[in-house]
């Protein structure tokens, strides 16, 4: 992140740091930068990480502040609002500040004395907030001493979720609209796909190996540094994720085109069944990072920078087209999305997924299959847009899912046959970290 955007001043004791402090100033630069830019804080912690060039475990605490204070922006922005006379003080960045010391002292193991001298300490180092510091001295104190009032009345739906996305989940869901709202606040597991033999590779991870076929690694450890990784035995993937790919059953041989593909854990799957693959993304970084993910996984995959809307390509005897969308499934693992996203996107996302899926049929070959999923919990970017396209396109018919393609998961299955996870799902098949939200049609061509 450019200096000019902190317009920090130097001080005379900068030389005397104390240990946590850049590790402070990382999570406090991306969390004003997801919130100010609304870009995925992903992307936003990668760019950032790499230019401020701190130690593992310095990066690893800045990420652990910045992904909790997401998480919890709901309890931590209440908790500061009733606790300053004057309200919120303007400006982003002072809000992101005490944000990022709200998660410390409410929320990660951190020594309350720490999260304060270094909260007081960013907030003298830049011109706009040096009047505020002691402010931020009271209020974090106070956040401190309060800390079990604060969290004793912090319900996952009612506080730590967006009214807008609250009120959808209750019209959508009804009495499982709190229980989502609690798995997107627990986050989620790390899941591996293997390109074979899941149980091996289950045991040599020491991981879980779930009814879907997916490994659930027990304890965060470096995914670079994992038995495997090295020579492309597995690949990070979301139980969920992994299900499209897996129910469009491709065969050795087939042609098989994935649109919108990156980051390419479903391309993996195609190419690793067999199929001939070609993976087309708009975004040439992303696609490129695809690429780089196949040469480690040693799976030979075309890929193609365009617009999928504007592919011109023979047809397909198979086609998967996971569709841009609001990505409110995926809160456990994204928990900046609740916080980045506004209802009033949903009508050009929608528009955009019906033109995408036409074009998708466009692309599917007579007998062909064709699967559409999204990572949203929205009615509008599954059930309705399925429905949609079917009065559309007569051709096609849905093909249902059975409940042996989804052990485990057979509450998944709507009556109409389709697939809608939710992220509190799984009982005793998965455990308490449930799972992503994904909605999954799956449609044939009808032949000549």
């Amino acid at each position: 992140m450019a200096k000019s955007a902190r317009a920090r001043q130097p001080r005379p004791d900068d030389r005397e740091e104390p240990a946590g402090l850049p590790a402070r100033r990382l999570a406090w630069d991306i969390v004003d930068e997801v919130m100010r830019s609304g870009r995925a804080l992903d992307e936003v912690f990668e760019r950032a990480a790499r230019a401020a060039a701190l130690e593992a475990r310095d990066e690893a605490l800045a990420r652990a502040i910045a992904v909790v204070a997401f998480r919890r922006f709901g309890t931590i922005r209440r908790a500061l609002v009733e606790r300053m006379a004057r309200g919120l003080p303007k400006g982003e960045r002072v809000l992101a500040l005490l944000a990022t010391a709200a998660a410390q002292v409410l929320f990660l193991d951190v020594p309350d004395h720490a999260a304060v001298d270094v909260t007081v300490r960013l907030a003298q180092s830049e011109g706009p907030s040096r009047h505020l510091a002691g402010l931020a001295n009271a209020v974090v104190r106070r956040l401190a001493r309060e800390r079990d009032a604060i969290l004793a009345d912090a319900d996952a739906l009612e506080v730590d979720t967006p009214e807008w996305l609250a009120a959808r989940w209750r019209a959508a869901y009804g009495d499982a609209a709190p229980a989502i709202a609690e798995a997107h606040r627990r986050g989620g597991a790390i899941d591996l796909t293997a390109r074979a033999d899941p149980a091996d590779w289950a045991e040599r991870l020491g991981a879980t190996l779930l009814a879907t076929g997916t490994l659930r690694l027990n304890d965060r450890s470096a995914i670079r540094e994992l038995p495997g990784y090295a020579e492309g035995a597995w690949w990070v993937q979301d139980t969920a994720a992994a299900l499209p790919a897996r129910l469009l059953d491709v065969r050795p041989g087939e042609r098989v085109a994935d649109l919108c593909a990156a980051p390419g854990g479903k391309t993996a799957q195609l190419a690793s069944a067999g199929a001939t693959v070609l993976a087309v993304d708009r975004s040439r970084h992303r696609l490129k990072r695809l690429a780089e993910n196949m040469a480690r996984l040693r799976l030979a995959v075309e890929t193609k920078v365009t617009d999928a809307l504007t592919l011109e390509a023979e047809p397909f005897d198979a086609v998967l087209l996971d569709a841009p969308c609001s990505a409110t499934g995926t809160i456990r693992r994204h928990p900046d999305v609740p916080w980045t996203k506004h209802e009033a996107d949903l009508a050009k996302l929608v528009d955009l997924q019906a033109r995408l899926l036409d074009k998708a049929a466009a692309l599917t070959q007579p007998g062909g299959r064709l699967i559409y999923c999204t990572c949203s919990l929205e009615p509008e970017e599954g059930e309705r847009q399925a429905e949609s396209f079917l009065a559309r396109n007569p051709a096609f018919a849905r093909v249902p899912v059975g409940g042996d393609e989804l052990p485990g998961l057979e509450e998944a299955i709507t009556p109409s046959g389709d697939v809608r996870t939710l992220p509190h799902q799984g009982g005793v098949a998965l455990g308490a970290s449930g799972l992503d939200g994904f909605f999954i049609a799956r449609f044939s061509r009808r032949g000549p």
